[in-house]
């Protein structure tokens, strides 16, 4: 399954250097993710790499993957290889929080950097244990966001309509199939 993130949360089209992509494939006992996003430079979370609580705050690309009813998986994946990944069962309800997985990421620099656009592209390849997806999934969704807490930047694969994104409204996910 490939996801394209090519909108803000709105609907409203990116310029194709802020477009990113997040791929997912299950394997046997493994569920691979392999996001391609822009890179654009905001504060590394604090601590090494690896388990990083509250990693929506930072720069980052989620991967959403439901079942029919409340019950879905977050999987969050930074540039300088910290992730997140939180099962939950109703909405904004935590079951398991900060599950292992395997994650590494790459940025490569372009130079640019000015007048809005990212600094190059950070590529992100996760490996996480199928068991984790205790459920079946049935629709999914993903996001990119970037920006400072004040100027929050908020892309998505489909539109999020609303005031404000939400990135817990399941009615707005999307079918799939792994």
């Amino acid at each position: 399954m490939r996801l394209s993130i090519e909108r803000d949360f709105m609907g409203v089209p990116l310029p194709a250097s802020h477009c990113a992509t997040v791929e997912v494939r299950s394997e046997g006992e493994f569920l691979w993710v392999e996001i391609d996003a822009p890179y654009f430079g905001d504060a590394v979370p604090h601590g090494e790499p690896g388990v990083c609580d509250r990693l929506w705050e930072h720069e980052v690309v989620e991967l959403f993957l439901a079942d029919g009813g409340e019950h879905y998986l977050e999987i969050e994946l930074g540039p300088h290889g910290h992730h997140l990944v939180i099962e939950l069962s109703g909405v904004r309800t935590k079951q398991r929080v900060g599950l292992p997985i395997e994650y590494t990421a790459k940025i490569k620099l372009d130079g640019s950097g000015r007048d809005g656009e990212p600094y190059g592209r950070f590529i992100g390849k996760a490996v996480l244990p199928a068991s984790y997806l205790t459920m079946h999934v049935l629709r999914a969704f993903a996001y990119a966001v970037h920006g400072p807490a004040v100027a929050r930047v908020y892309h998505a694969h489909a539109p999020v309509p609303g005031a404000a994104p939400d990135f817990h409204r399941l009615e707005c996910f999307v079918p799939c199939t792994l």
